[in-house]
């Protein structure tokens, strides 16, 4: 069989097996992603598998780089991604994936024995922190500051509503305001 066909063929395994878990997601035909551990936790990861053109007879390109795993460690990563490559290295030559899936499923805790629950912690207390800034400087907004006359003149103006005004407060009394201008006579130029 050539390697497109072992290729299809372990696609349509894959996508039998998995149909029905929310963990696994394909990307396309030759990139798949399978979710390890409690969706949230500190310790979860999500494995990235590429297949490339001669897979299953080369070794597919294994990464934890997907935006999931920033709160993993580097070093952890290193080591996960390490110990995936010792665990399918034998497969070369056969599908491999489900295997590289349930290996990491299977054993979890020993892959991320690493992995410290600081790194998640410290992650989190950045985010409260920078929150808490924010917060302090929508506090810090000056209002504006009025003399005990200003105050006065406002109050016996218009009472104690010193937010809104009452309707019509600047109006123009336009009867008033004919009456001191006058009606100017037509001339006869005009």
């Amino acid at each position: 069989m050539s390697t497109k066909e072992l290729q299809q063929e372990e696609h349509e395994v894959l996508q039998s097996i998995y149909e029905s878990d929310v963990a696994f997601k394909e990307i396309n035909e030759t990139k798949f992603q399978y979710k390890v551990g409690e969706d949230g936790s500190n310790k979860s990861f999500l494995i990235e598998v590429i297949w490339g053109e001669n897979y299953p007879n080369e070794m597919p390109d294994v990464n934890l780089s997907a935006f999931y795993n920033n709160h993993i460690s580097e070093s952890n990563k290193t080591i996960v991604i390490n110990k995936l490559r010792e665990e399918i290295e034998p497969f070369i030559g056969s599908a491999m994936t489900y295997t590289l899936f349930e290996y990491a499923r299977e054993n979890f805790d020993e892959l991320m024995t690493y992995q410290t629950e600081s790194s998640f912690q410290l992650s989190e207390e950045k985010d409260l922190e920078v929150n808490r800034t924010e917060v302090n400087s929508k506090k810090k907004e000056k209002k504006e500051h009025l003399t005990k006359a200003q105050k006065r003149k406002l109050y016996n103006r218009f009472g104690n509503q010193q937010t809104e005004k009452p309707r019509g407060w600047d109006w123009v009394d336009v009867i008033k305001h004919l009456s001191q201008t006058g009606l100017q006579p037509k001339s006869e130029n005009s």
